[in-house]
């Protein structure tokens, strides 16, 4: 407790973490490897998850078999959050993209800890609303721009482009198919399109994955510029 008091003291980024280790909530984490499913689709939903570290990737299934990826969760940030809606099956599959680390919180737990705890009731009903926020602007992008410029938007995200916490803008070793499947386009149309980004310098690939540039964001912007005229 006195580290969470001492942190909103210096006025510093409130630690979710410190919150889940101080209320009691227990310390079930589960350790993942690329690729292993964390959760499945129509399966229980009874837990709220928070991601220590790693990557994860969210995915649905179409009943004609047809998969999508509707979100990337970055380490400090919850997912699963259903439970707390009354949703008795996961609406989605949580897959690790990399090496994952995973708190466990079960929801009844995490109900009692929301009520308690306001300022992490507050940063979660931010999460949410931010969560929101990005699937319409999702959608946005899906009806009205071209696969180029939301594979653009997807490697600046991806790279958490403009967060306050200082993470560097390379992204682990992410295949070309995953990125399809989050843009909405063919592998070979992706292959085309970073060829591209990396000939004008948005991109570079070293032995950790691609390194983004922020010069990459003139290719989401220059549209918006255009119509801006």
């Amino acid at each position: 407790m006195e580290r969470m008091a001492a942190a909103r003291r210096k006025g510093r980024v409130f630690d979710a973490e410190a919150f889940l280790n101080a209320s009691g909530v227990g310390n079930r984490t589960a350790d993942y490897s690329t690729g292993a499913a964390i959760y499945a689709q129509g399966g229980p939903c009874d837990a709220v998850l928070y991601l220590q570290r790693g990557r994860v990737k969210l995915s649905v299934v179409s009943p004609t078999g047809k998969e999508a990826i509707v979100g990337v969760v970055h380490p400090g940030e919850f997912f699963g959050e259903g439970a707390l809606a009354g949703q008795p099956v996961r609406l989605a599959t949580a897959t690790a993209m990399t090496a994952s680390r995973i708190r466990v919180v079960p929801k009844r737990a995490m109900i009692r800890l929301l009520h308690q705890q306001h300022a992490l009731s507050d940063r979660f009903i931010s999460h949410m609303l931010a969560r929101t926020s990005r699937l319409e602007e999702d959608l946005v992008d899906h009806l009205f721009n071209d696969s180029e410029k939301r594979l653009a938007r997807t490697l600046l995200l991806l790279a958490r482009y403009g967060k306050a916490d200082g993470s560097r803008r390379v992204l682990p070793r992410i295949s070309q198919e995953v990125l399809a499947e989050m843009v909405g386009t063919t592998r070979s149309r992706i292959n085309v399109f970073m060829n591209k980004f990396r000939r004008l310098g948005f991109i570079d690939y070293d032995g950790r994955g691609v390194k983004v540039h922020n010069a990459l964001l003139s290719v989401v912007l220059h549209e918006a510029a255009a119509s801006g005229r």
